[in-house]
């Protein structure tokens, strides 16, 4: 595959930084897009190739035109897109307020939707591109608590589709991967609050998740990673949602 000009949101950690390494490792320029600057320049000095670091907060329209134009003034049109950003709030049912509703479908719907949009018209253009948004188990199964996160993964799913099919026959494929519960600081950040929230024990709640994958363990931001590289390299995968779970959902 020739080398591409990558962008990777949600970069700082997890999943996103363990995409970034992947794609530098094949030669690709990856431009590293996340919140906090701090943990994107950690990540740039140690990847082999070419890197940008683009502090940037996806829910703001304003940051998303910046961090697509810097890549276009550095190196050209972003020829693949890794949408990783995202997190989840949990609550119940109707203890879920508006504020948090409107926050997960921002941030885990509308937020990659507004990146899908403004890659395409240069992938078009080109004859070709690769789009691959994270999306989660949760786009496929309802789980308590978790109402809003899932709502908004559930539709990111549909926009994958229907992005996929439109663009089928222009050189663009868009997929999803769907993780269940990997090793990240979002399921860090899980943990404390199911512990903060019930009073048990950080260590059996962490045991537990990774008990929900039949293989016995939580996921390796490395696995989800080399499944995007996969989507990034076929053209005939498009329109996809591949599970990540270790076989929870079999789909």
């Amino acid at each position: 595959m020739a080398i591409r000009n990558c962008l990777v949101t949600g970069a700082g950690s997890g999943i996103g930084a363990a995409v970034a390494e992947l794609l530098s490792g094949q030669g690709h320029r990856v431009a590293l897009a996340g919140r906090r600057e701090e943990p994107l320049r950690e990540l740039s000095a140690r990847l082999p190739g070419p890197s940008l670091v683009l502090p940037t907060d996806v829910t703001r329209p304003e940051d998303i035109e910046s961090m697509f134009a810097a890549c276009e003034e550095s190196w050209g049109p972003v020829e693949v897109l890794v949408h990783s950003a995202g997190a989840g709030d949990s609550a119940r049912l109707e203890s879920t307020t508006d504020t948090m509703w409107d926050r997960q479908l921002e941030l885990n719907l509308t937020a990659p939707f507004r990146c899908v949009r403004r890659a395409v018209p240069a992938m078009r253009k080109a004859g070709f591109g690769r789009i691959v948004v994270v999306a989660s188990v949760a786009s496929k199964v309802g789980a308590p608590y978790v109402s809003a996160y899932t709502a908004a993964k559930h539709g990111v799913l549909g926009l994958v589709r229907s992005a996929a099919a439109e663009l089928a026959d222009t050189g663009v494929t868009v997929n999803a991967v769907c993780p269940g519960y990997v090793d990240t600081p979002m399921t860090d950040r899980s943990v404390a609050s199911i512990a903060a929230h019930t009073g048990r024990d950080a260590d059996g709640i962490r045991a537990k998740l990774a008990a929900a994958q039949p293989i016995g363990r939580l996921i390796l931001p490395g696995e989800v990673a080399a499944v995007i590289g996969l989507l990034v390299q076929e053209e005939a995968l498009n329109g996809q949602s591949l599970m990540v779970d270790g076989g929870s959902v079999q789909s």
